[in-house]
């Protein structure tokens, strides 16, 4: 068995490395910062799950927006003015620190660093981040980052998005681990080797071929991410996060009843017991205006049982 991939940073003397630590510091400072225009209202319960397909591309750009405006973190002294972030389609890395478009071929420093850049949706019905990456290790340089951005609902059946504590990698150590795994760690009878592209360099273009490929795989489970095992720390912590004094792994099996249970009485009953259980948390909050909106979302969660019959 070939020996486990090790995580590499970029070195320290590497001239952008103040600005790569900056950025990472920002995209940890996120939520505080994260601003959308977006205001969600009217789902119905079968639409809880689905929010990410509806919202998800509109809460990527709306990173991207942020991080931009969070400037003065990642270049205070603003040596990088003429720099930005950047969303991109359809290659790898959907996100880019870079000059004006348009300048890559001229400069060799057009791109400094990338951000293949995922929206979760914490209520999504599959409990964990949904996206595949199959992406070359050849591809990544060093400074790019896999970065994950939880997101609700601020009133989780309404509102506008709430970002939470995001997931950050170091893209090319994702891309050997996913390898490994598929290779070594995972129980599979199947052929377990991989073909991988040659002559791949990072930031490639979008006719470039920078897919790594499994000689098997029958159940299309290569490059499911969440599914090496990487995020299974974050992931709990992140379950744990608080919505309206619930956690949300509760609240996902709570949503779960309007898709399973056909007793609207039993239906109704849980919806009481959950608010029983935040106005508990309430009450231990300061702000008065937190039972406010227990009581409206208590409000909405009735409305979409009415609609739900």
């Amino acid at each position: 068995m070939s020996s486990e991939p090790k995580r590499k940073s970029p070195a320290d003397s590497w001239k952008h490395f103040k600005l790569y630590s900056r950025v990472k510091e920002a995209i940890k400072a996120l939520p505080a910062h994260f601003k959308t225009d977006t205001f969600i209202e009217g789902i119905s319960a079968t639409d809880i799950f689905t929010l990410n397909s509806v919202l998800g591309a509109t809460i990527e750009n709306q990173v991207v927006a942020t991080l931009n405006q969070m400037r003065p973190i990642w270049d205070p002294d603003e040596q990088y003015m003429l720099y930005s972030f950047v969303r991109q389609s359809q290659t790898f890395p959907d996100v880019k620190l870079m000059k004006t478009p348009g300048t890559v071929q001229q400069d060799a420093e057009a791109v400094l660093m990338g951000i293949e850049l995922k929206g979760w949706y914490l209520l999504a019905k599959e409990g964990e981040p949904s996206f595949r990456f199959v992406v070359t290790p050849a591809a990544c340089a060093s400074q790019d980052m896999i970065v994950v951005v939880p997101w609700a609902l601020s009133n989780v059946i309404s509102g506008s998005p709430r970002a939470f504590a995001p997931y950050i990698e170091i893209a090319r150590y994702a891309a050997e681990y996913r390898n490994y795994h598929w290779q070594h760690l995972r129980e599979a009878k199947s052929d377990p080797r991989i073909t991988q592209p040659k002559g791949v360099r990072p930031y490639p273009t979008k006719s470039d071929n920078i897919a790594d490929k499994p000689f098997s795989d029958g159940g299309s489970n290569f490059g499911r991410f969440a599914r090496t095992g990487i995020m299974d720390q974050y992931l709990a912590g992140a379950k744990s996060e608080t919505l309206c004094g619930v956690s949300a792994e509760h609240w996902l099996n709570f949503f779960k009843i309007f898709q399973e249970q056909t007793d609207p009485g039993y239906v109704l009953s849980e919806i009481e017991k959950l608010g029983n259980h935040i106005r508990a948390q309430s009450t231990k909050g300061s702000d008065p205006s937190s039972l406010d909106s227990v009581n409206k979302l208590l409000s909405g969660l009735r409305e979409l049982l009415n609609r739900w019959q």
